[in-house]
Parts: structure tokens; sequence; C-alpha cells
């Protein structure tokens, strides 16, 4: 994906230029948002990069969907955000931008579908190639296979869950999570009227197994959410133990186990050989994975693997826009095997940032911040070293490629106070060393009720 003139990448080109749509839009009118179609060819960007920003602003409640009739400014929510006090985005709200070649590979399956004769065979497979391609990719053995059938795609990762959670019935049903987790999964958790538990990490960021056990023994569980490989924003890898324990204790509760293969792919070194799915019943499984995970902003589409019947005509009712010839595109460009060629040089360059990342944050907020070295994962999970300020954290660092987030945003319940998320989307060493001494400084000053008077 290119970059704009502002030195941005396109997609966040795109999303300040809806804000300001929403911000200019009139509450006497019906708010309507221009098409993706219209906006790709206003801004020059392509149908996914104007779908991604929507999908931002969508999970922020800032925009809403209407199936079969577009995107629309969500004006309680714009008037209560202009009357209250600014507060920062959640982190990881950006997606990675998409490397040049496979930018490039995606974009030349474009025009070469676009000239073919034939074109209504792809316009109307409905995805048909990437499910089995994401089918075969996810197929282990035949105890574990996966058929197309199976494969269901959305346009982001909470609209999808909520449609699997009507699908199975299980609004107002007891979930039981891990935290600290995805905000994604949360909200959408929440918003389907679920009582949540929460499972938080041990001291050593690892799975406590036995409270784990403890809740599934006592509580009418009907869906345990919990990491595949790699647990964020803690940055750690599961142990192959942790997983067998985990599968040997759902084998016998009669609960939905629901997957988070959201990031399996940031995994830092060797990718991991075993998943937590390869333990479990798969007539019980549902895997939720994401095509930004590995293709950047140009594939900001969720899916979900599940065989239960029922949940496919759901899916479809939702009415998910997702463009065909972009579809077709990626299914072509993974089934090449260039997504797969891309993965390691993808995981080396993460770890080289994240390595930079912890070894600044260690120099320059060594005193404030304790941070474990992540192995995986686009983010540092601290332990600050004293209560502090996070507003004025915040505060100090809008606008940068830095952001700081509250452990506590990563819980419905409230846990992970003192516990803080940094992530860093600038350049690997360009003015991250400044911004990080401005953060300590911010850091250091007395809350409120510390203060002399």
């Amino acid at each position: 994906m290119g970059r704009c003139g502002r030195g941005e990448f396109a997609y966040q080109a795109v999303y300040r230029y809806i804000e300001a749509l929403i911000n200019q839009a009139d509450p006497s009118e019906e708010g309507r948002l221009p098409s993706l179609r219209d906006l790709a060819a206003r801004l020059k960007v392509s149908l996914a990069t104007v779908q991604n920003a929507y999908s931002l602003l969508e999970h922020q409640g800032r925009v809403r969907s209407v199936p079969k009739s577009g995107y629309f400014v969500a004006f309680e929510a714009r008037e209560r955000e202009q009357s209250a006090a600014p507060r920062p985005r959640p982190a990881f709200a950006l997606p990675m931008a998409t490397p040049m070649g496979l930018e490039r590979a995606l974009l030349a399956q474009e025009r070469r579908l676009s000239r073919q004769t034939g074109a209504s065979s792809w316009r109307s497979g409905e995805g048909a190639l990437l499910r089995h391609v994401l089918a075969a990719r996810y197929t282990r053995s035949s105890g574990h296979s996966w058929n197309a059938e199976h494969v269901h795609l959305a346009t982001d990762v909470q609209a999808l869950l909520e449609a699997l959670l009507r699908a199975l019935r299980l609004q107002g049903a007891t979930a039981v999570v891990a935290t600290p987790c995805c905000r994604r999964l949360l909200q959408a958790l929440r918003w389907a009227g679920m009582r949540v538990l929460e499972v938080p990490a041990g001291d050593d960021s690892a799975l406590d197994l036995e409270r784990l056990a403890q809740v599934l023994a006592r509580e009418p569980v009907a869906l345990v959410v919990l990491p595949s490989c790699l647990a964020t924003p803690l940055g750690r890898r599961v142990s192959y133990c942790d997983q067998q324990a985990v599968a040997r204790l759902l084998a016998d509760h009669p609960a939905w186990l629901l997957e988070n293969d959201l990031d399996s792919a940031h995994c830092f070194g060797e990718p991991p050989t075993m998943h937590l799915r390869d333990g479990v019943d798969i007539r019980r499984l549902l895997v939720l994975g994401s095509l930004e995970a590995t293709l950047g902003a140009e594939g900001p589409y969720a899916y979900l693997l599940c065989r239960q019947m029922g949940v496919e005509e759901a899916i479809a009712r939702r009415g998910f826009l997702i463009p065909p010839l972009r579809q077709q595109a990626i299914a072509l460009v993974c089934a090449k095997g260039e997504v797969e060629a891309w993965l390691p040089r993808l995981r080396s360059e993460l770890q080289a940032h994240m390595e930079h990342l912890f070894l600044q944050v260690e120099l320059c907020l060594g005193d404030r911040v304790v941070a474990a070295k992540p192995e995986g994962g686009r983010g540092i999970w601290g332990r600050l070293t004293q209560p502090a300020n996070l507003d004025e954290a915040q505060a100090v660092l809008a606008g940068t490629g830095l952001t700081i987030t509250p452990g506590e945003r990563f819980s419905l319940q409230g846990n992970h106070v003192g516990y803080v998320a940094l992530t860093w989307q600038g350049a690997p060493r360009e003015g991250l060393e400044p911004l990080l001494h401005r953060l300590g400084r911010a850091l250091a000053q007395p809350l409120a009720d510390d203060a002399p008077g």
C-alpha cells in the first residue's frame, strides 16, 4: 500500500477523510456516507482500503452499516464524543500496511480477472475459491478436516461474531474469556448480552489453568474463548503443555471453544507446530481468524470455521459486502503460495521492530514500566512501577505513532489495573526515543490525589 503525502498509509488517510465527513454531516438529514465504490474512485484507492476504514469506524460506534443500504453517520455517538473529553483510540486499531510485494500481486490478479471474458464466473462464486483455500490451510488430518462449506467470510470480526452468537443462540449465555483479551472479542460478547467471566493471566502471564477448571466446574459455561497459540496483548506464546491441559479440561465440559486465531501468524521465530484446536473435539470448535493478519490493510476480512448447521444462513442474512474481485484475487495469491512465502519475512520484520521497541522501553522507561520481552504480536505488555495519570500520558502522545493503553481496556471487569500496552506504528528507528522520554515525564507526574495541597 502506498503512502499519501503526509507520510500516512492510504487507509489512515481514508479514515481521516471519512472522519471529516462524519463531523460535517447534518443531523437533520439521514447521514448517508459515500459507498465503497464511490469513495474508492474519489480517493483513488482500492475497495478493500475503504472498507477497512469503514470497519474501524464501525468498531468505534461512529458509523453504522445497514445491509444492502450502505454506511450512515451514528449521530448519537458523535454527539456523545463531542460533549465528552477526547478519548484515545484503543491499541491495535490500525492494521499493518500491506507489504508492497503482496499488494502488487493482488492488483495484478485483479487486473487479470477483470480482463477475463468469463468474469461472471468469479462474480457469482461468492468466495468459493477463497473458502476452499482457507479450509485447506486448517485441515491437519482426516479427523481434523474442513471443507469450503465450513468457512464463513465477513467484513470484520465483531459483526461476524455477533452473527455467529445469534446463530448458536448464545445471547445471554455464559462465556469464559482469558484476559487480557482482544477488545474486538470482548465488545462482541458484551453486545450479544453474554455473561462474561474472566480468567486473568497469572503473574507469569500464563493462563491460570486452576482457575479455569474451577470456573468450568461451578458455572454453566456455554462458550470458552482462548488464544490459539499466541496470547495478545501479552505477546506470549501458549505452551504445548498448556494447550494439552486445556484440551483435557474441555473434553469433560459441553461448551463451544472459540479459538482466537487472529494473531497466530505474528509469532516470532519458527511458526508453531501445534495449536489449541489440534487437541479438541472439532464438532464443538469455532476458529476465528483474519486475513488482515497476513495481508494487512488490503485484506481487512475476518473468517470463521464452524461445522454447525444454520451458521451459514445467519451470516448470509447479515449481508456482508465483500468485493468478489478482491476475494478471488486473495484466493489466487494464497493458492500460489505467495502469502506463505511472505510470512517468514513478516515474522522477522515484526520481531526486529518489537525488539527495538522493547530495548528502547527498557532504556527510557525502565524505572516506570516493567515489561517482558514479547514472543510475538505488535505490542508490549508492561506493569507500571507506580500509579500514573494515564489520561495525561495518552494526551501527550496524541497524534504520534506511539500509543499507551491502560490494561483494564482489555477486560470487561476492570482487571489488569496498573498494566499498560505499548505499541509503536512509526518507522523502527525514527523518532521513538524522544517520544518515550516524553511519555516517561508524563508517567512521573503525581496523581491529583498525591499533589501537594
